[in-house]
């Protein structure tokens, strides 16, 4: 089964024989998600939307309401754009000033005139390019500390996710993870991180995460309240 129906709401089903409990999740699309362990009766899953389902309206209230108060980009002068949780204006240039469709320089974001049709395009590849370096930088750092050792780190669009942890020990993240604050970006290396150990979010991952980065729940919280605001590209 990999979806399920259930008066008005709709969940994709994802199972797992390593998981023990059901979960809930809404993505920031607002898709909904619920995690079980294999084979768990379709009845039981039912019962638990039920019982969770006014908690998921008043989530997709949230995101929807926080959706509609996003300006999307429009790329004119002065507009801004962050970058590890500070915001840089824009400066649209003539082609003929730097050899680059866009690049951080002077404290600016400066995109070429002739740009402009692809700005989006070229602010997701300079985003990506720039995760990459200093997310890799700091998994190393933490698995360091930690004691882990992650076999690589891949950025990519992830949709809802800001992390995951796939197969022999790789860790992925959203591109978009580069334009969060500093702190909150290694709250999400530490959160995958910690995914080596604890695959789901049991309580031991919880303990364990608090062992690695005492002050999580901080900063937990304010990637669940601020997290949408980087959804305007």
């Amino acid at each position: 089964m990999t979806q399920l129906d259930v008066d008005d709401l709709t969940l994709e089903v994802r199972e797992s024989s390593r998981r023990k409990t059901l979960e809930i999740t809404v993505d920031r699309d607002g898709e909904l998600v619920i995690a079980a362990p294999t084979g768990t009766d379709e009845q039981l899953l039912r019962n638990f939307v039920l019982e969770k389902r006014l908690w998921i309206y008043q989530k997709l209230a949230q995101k929807a309401e926080r959706r509609r108060q996003l300006p999307r980009k429009e790329y004119v002068n002065g507009e801004g754009f962050l970058y590890l949780g500070r915001s840089y204006r824009l400066k649209r240039v003539a082609p003929d000033i730097q050899g680059v469709p866009l690049k951080l320089a002077a404290g600016r974001f400066q995109l070429r005139e002739d740009a402009l049709p692809d700005a989006r395009e070229h602010f997701v590849h300079w985003y990506s390019a720039r995760a990459g370096d200093w997310l890799a930088a700091k998994v190393r750092e933490h698995a360091r500390r930690m004691g882990l050792e992650a076999a690589g780190v891949k950025v990519q669009d992830l949709g809802y996710r800001w992390g995951s942890c796939g197969k022999a020990n790789r860790v992925y993240f959203h591109w978009k993870t580069i334009l969060l604050p500093r702190h909150i970006a290694e709250y999400v290396v530490v959160h995958e991180l910690v995914h080596l150990y604890e695959p789901h979010h049991t309580p031991a991952f919880w303990r364990r995460l608090e062992r690695a980065m005492p002050d999580y729940e901080q900063r937990k919280a304010w990637l669940a309240r601020h997290g949408i605001e980087v959804e305007g590209l």
